[in-house]
C-alpha cells in the first residue's frame, strides 16, 4: 500500500491554475499562464528539491485535461527532457469524464467512480501514487480524504486571480521536509495529519 501525493506549484496566495504555459488553462479569464516555468528554470535549488524523494512512485494519477497537456507536451520535447522517460515508463492513470482513448503508453482509464477507484489503486500499490496538477481531482480527492501528502512548490509572486489549490476542506498537516531556494522558493513535503493519528496522541 502506498501514499497518494499530491505534486503541486503554488503561488504565495495558492493559486496552482496553468503554471506552465500561457495557453494551458485560460479558464475563467486567467491572463497569467505560465506564471510558474520561467521562475523554476532559473532555480536550480528549487528544481532539485521539488525532483527528489520520488524513488517509491508507483504509478502517476491525472485528470484528463493534466494528462493531455503535460505528458502530451514532454513526450513530444526535444530530448533529452529530464521527464520523458519517466513519463512513458510509468504507468498512468486517468479520471476523465469523456472516455475518449488515452494516446500516450502505458496509461489507464480509471472507472468512473473515480473516489474508489482511486482508493483501490493506493491500497494495491506497491509504491506511492503521483498526482500531478489536476486542480478538480485533487480538491475531489482531498474532499474524500484520500490525499495523504503534499509536495509543493511555492513561487514567491502573487497572482491575484485564479484556481486556488485548495478548497474549504479542513486538512491538519505536519511538515515532513522543507527547502528555501535563494530566491525565495520554498519545495515542501506536508504530510495530512488524520483524526485516528491526532487520536493516538492523546
Amino acid at each position: 500500500m502506498g501514499d497518494l501525493v499530491a505534486v503541486e506549484y503554488v503561488s504565495l496566495d495558492g493559486v496552482m491554475q496553468a503554471p506552465g504555459a500561457p495557453d494551458e488553462d485560460p479558464r475563467g479569464g486567467f491572463e497569467h499562464g505560465g506564471w510558474a516555468t520561467t521562475r523554476f528554470a532559473a532555480d536550480p535549488v528549487a528544481m532539485q528539491a521539488s525532483m527528489e524523494g520520488h524513488s517509491d512512485t508507483a504509478a502517476l494519477l491525472f485528470g484528463r485535461r493534466t494528462y493531455d497537456q503535460l505528458v502530451g507536451h514532454w513526450l513530444n520535447a526535444p530530448q533529452p527532457n529530464p521527464f520523458a522517460d519517466v513519463l512513458r515508463k510509468t504507468p498512468k492513470y486517468v479520471a476523465s469524464r469523456t472516455r475518449a482513448p488515452l494516446t500516450h503508453p502505458h496509461s489507464f482509464l480509471l472507472g468512473e467512480n473515480t473516489l474508489e477507484s482511486v482508493a483501490s489503486l493506493t491500497k494495491e500499490s506497491a509504491g506511492d501514487v503521483v498526482l500531478l496538477g489536476s486542480g478538480m481531482l485533487v480538491r475531489d480527492l482531498a474532499a474524500a480524504g484520500l490525499v495523504d501528502r503534499y509536495l509543493l512548490s511555492i513561487l514567491p509572486v502573487v497572482l491575484g486571480t485564479g484556481t486556488r489549490l485548495f478548497g474549504d476542506t479542513f486538512a491538519p498537516m505536519e511538515v515532513v521536509s522543507s527547502t528555501i531556494s535563494p530566491t525565495g522558493t520554498v519545495v515542501a513535503t506536508y504530510r495530512v495529519v488524520r483524526e485516528r493519528d491526532i487520536d493516538g496522541q492523546r
